[in-house]
C-alpha cells in the first residue's frame, strides 16, 4: 500500500504539473488572441455602425468616456461602483470589480509596464476619506476631482442609443421580439389557475436558460390538484429568452429585481412563493429582504454559494475558482472561456447564436427531426 500511495502521489504531481504548463500555454495564446479579436471587432463595429463600441476588456475609466454611465473606484477596496439615472433618479450599486477587471498576459504586461507611470498619477477618479468627528462616530467624504466633475456635466440622461439588433445579433423575429412589444417588461409565460383563490408561485430561472427550463419540464407534471390551487408564474429574466436585452444595462442586481417587481405589479401579486434555480437564487434570496412580508416560502434549487478564505477578494476569488484556467478539467476549460475570454466568446456567439436558425436546420436534418 505504501509503494501503491507513493506512486499515486508521483503521478498525481506529474499530471498537475503537465496540466500547469499545458494550460499556461494555451491560456497564452488564447490571451493574445482575445486581444486580438479586441481590436477586429472595433473596427467592424466602427465600419458596420459608425461607432467604436466600448468592451469591458478596457480600463473603467475608458468605459467613463464612451458611455452614459459614470463609473468610478474607491482607492483601497478595489471596488467599482456605477451611478446611473433612473425614472429621474440617481442610483448608486454595486458592480463586480471582475466586469473590468480580469487579469490576463496581455493586461499583466501591460500593467507592468506602465505601473510606475501610473504612480505619478495618484488622483485617483474619487478618494475616499474617513474623518472623526467629535462624538467619535465615523462619516465618509468624497473629494471629487475636476476629471469627475466634467464627465458628470451632460453625461447623465444622454446615453448613446445603439442599434437593435446589432450587426452581430440574431435578427430573427424570436430573438427580437421584445424590441418593437415588450421593452418596459420581463416576458412572461403563466400557468396552472386562473381563479381568483389560488396561490401565487414565481418561478425565477439560472444562467444561460429561460422560463422554459420551468414550463417545458416541471409545469406538464404538476398535478391537476397543484395546477387548481397555484397560478404558477414563470419569468424571463432581463437579457434572457425573450425579455428585453438593453444594450445599455449592466443587469445589476437593482435592474433585476425592479424588472421582476414590474412582473408582481401587473399581476396584481400581492404575496406569493418562490422557486428559484443557480442564478436566480441570488435574486430570490434580494427578493425576500426586499419583500419580507410578502413571500410565503422560499425554495433555492443548486443555489451558488462558494466561501471564501479570510483576506481574499471575494469576487476575485470565486472567479477563480469557478473558471481556473486550466485545460483540465474539460468544463473548467469552458468555463474559463466564458468567463475570462470577452472577445473569443463574442466570436462563438457570432458563429453559433447569430446562425442558430441554420444550426436547428442542419440539426433537424440530420436528425430526420427527431
Amino acid at each position: 500500500m505504501g509503494v501503491k500511495g507513493r506512486t499515486r502521489s508521483v503521478l498525481v504531481s506529474v499530471g498537475t504539473f503537465i496540466n500547469e504548463v499545458v494550460s499556461f500555454i494555451i491560456f497564452s495564446v488564447l490571451d493574445l488572441l482575445d486581444f486580438t479579436l479586441c481590436f477586429v471587432f472595433k473596427v467592424l463595429d466602427f465600419f458596420m455602425e459608425a461607432e467604436w463600441k466600448p468592451c469591458y476588456c478596457n480600463s473603467a475609466k475608458e468605459a467613463i468616456k464612451s458611455s452614459g454611465k459614470i463609473l468610478f473606484s474607491e482607492q483601497g477596496e478595489s471596488k467599482i461602483v456605477c451611478l446611473s439615472s433612473s425614472n429621474n433618479k440617481l442610483h448608486l450599486e454595486d458592480i463586480s470589480d471582475t466586469l473590468y477587471t480580469r487579469s490576463s498576459l496581455v493586461s499583466e504586461i501591460s500593467r507592468s509596464t506602465v505601473k510606475e507611470l501610473k504612480k505619478l498619477k495618484v488622483e485617483g477618479t474619487m478618494i475616499r476619506s474617513h474623518t472623526r468627528v467629535k462624538n467619535g462616530t465615523t462619516r465618509s467624504t468624497f473629494t471629487v476631482n475636476s476629471t469627475i466633475v466634467e464627465m458628470l456635466q451632460g453625461k447623465i440622461g444622454k446615453q448613446q442609443s445603439h442599434p437593435i439588433p446589432r450587426w452581430s445579433d440574431c435578427d430573427c423575429e424570436t430573438c427580437n421580439s421584445w424590441s418593437y412589444s415588450c421593452k418596459d417588461s420581463l416576458y412572461v409565460k403563466v400557468g396552472g389557475s386562473k381563479g381568483n383563490a389560488c396561490e401565487d408561485v414565481l418561478f425565477i430561472h439560472g444562467f444561460i436558460s429561460s422560463s422554459a427550463f420551468w414550463t417545458e419540464t416541471v409545469f406538464p407534471n404538476f398535478s391537476d390538484n397543484a395546477k387548481s390551487k397555484y397560478r404558477l408564474i414563470a419569468i424571463d429574466l432581463l437579457g434572457f429568452g425573450r425579455s428585453p436585452k438593453p444594450t445599455d444595462s449592466l443587469y445589476t442586481l437593482r435592474e433585476h429585481i425592479e424588472m421582476i417587481e414590474r412582473v408582481l405589479d401587473q399581476y396584481k401579486v400581492k404575496s406569493f412563493h418562490v422557486v428559484a434555480h443557480s442564478l436566480g437564487s441570488i435574486l430570490a434570496l434580494a427578493m425576500a429582504v426586499r419583500h419580507p412580508g410578502a413571500i410565503k416560502s422560499l425554495t433555492l434549487l443548486a443555489p451558488p454559494y462558494f466561501p471564501v478564505p479570510k483576506g481574499e477578494q471575494a469576487t476575485q476569488y470565486v472567479m477563480r475558482r469557478v473558471a481556473p484556467r486550466r485545460v483540465w478539467p474539460i468544463i473548467s476549460f469552458g468555463a474559463s472561456l466564458a468567463c475570462w475570454y470577452e472577445h473569443i466568446s463574442r466570436t462563438a456567439c457570432l458563429l453559433v447564436s447569430r446562425n442558430h436558425r441554420l444550426w436547428d436546420f442542419l440539426i433537424k436534418f440530420v436528425t430526420r427531426n427527431r
